[in-house]
């Protein structure tokens, strides 16, 4: 790609086919803690890839379809890093991935560009988006032109939120404040119940909240997270 300028335009255009989006940047001025790039440097602008809503189901659905093996082993992980290879590639940057090494702070990354912070259930909230919302990678650039709009802070939803449904949603008590446990969100997917109930529809804490309920994530694609949600590791 010749020339940076209006960078973040094209790659939402470029991302947008795939039902992806440019979710923050973050500048390192200093190289301090920078991550580095292919080529060892330091980074000095990442630019997180992720969505929001349904928007890449069917995208995903499709490419899935055509693999003679279903993707194989985490296909969602497997597409997205095809996807997002092919963007670094045409925009001369370096990508790197949530479930790869040299693992990156994108928790950390994505609170410093969006001003988020997590809810109960551990995922981060977003003020417009709700839970329904994800990280699938980040773009590292060597040089960046392009105007950067600094972030403002957002109140988080959850401090403004009474009921907190959230926590009283789940069968087994998953949720809580001190956290999401996640052995005993399992080992509930695994009874009968559990295969009836979250296994189906999606998690029951996750769909309570009434944040972004508007981009809750098509039966499928929640069927299939949950699915990813009850393999070891």
């Amino acid at each position: 790609m010749s020339g940076p300028s209006g960078v973040l335009a094209a790659l939402d255009v470029r991302l947008g086919a795939f039902g992806f989006s440019c979710r923050g940047v973050l500048r390192f001025e200093d190289g301090h803690s920078a991550p580095s790039l292919a080529e060892g440097e330091a980074a000095s602008t990442v630019v997180l890839v992720g969505v929001a809503g349904g928007a890449m189901w069917p995208v995903f659905s499709t490419w899935r379809a055509a693999q003679g093996d279903g993707g194989g082993s985490d296909p969602l992980d497997r597409w997205s890093k095809q996807v997002i290879d092919a963007v670094a590639e045409e925009f001369e940057a370096s990508a790197c991935y949530p479930s790869e090494p040299p693992y990156q702070p994108f928790q950390t990354w994505a609170m410093r560009a969006e001003g988020l912070k997590p809810s109960p259930l551990g995922i981060l909230i977003h003020p417009r988006f709700g839970l329904w919302h994800s990280y699938r990678g980040a773009l590292l650039f060597r040089d960046w032109r392009d105007e950067i709009v600094a972030s403002e802070t957002v109140a988080h939803p959850c401090e403004a939120c009474v009921d907190k449904p959230c926590r009283s949603a789940c069968p087994v008590g998953a949720i809580s404040e001190s956290g999401f446990d996640v052995a005993r969100c399992r080992q509930h997917l695994v009874t009968p119940v559990g295969q009836a109930g979250c296994m189906v529809s999606g998690c029951l804490a996750r769909n309570t909240c009434p944040v972004g309920a508007e981009f809750r994530y098509p039966d499928a694609q929640l069927g299939f997270l949950m699915q990813a949600l009850t393999l070891p590791g």
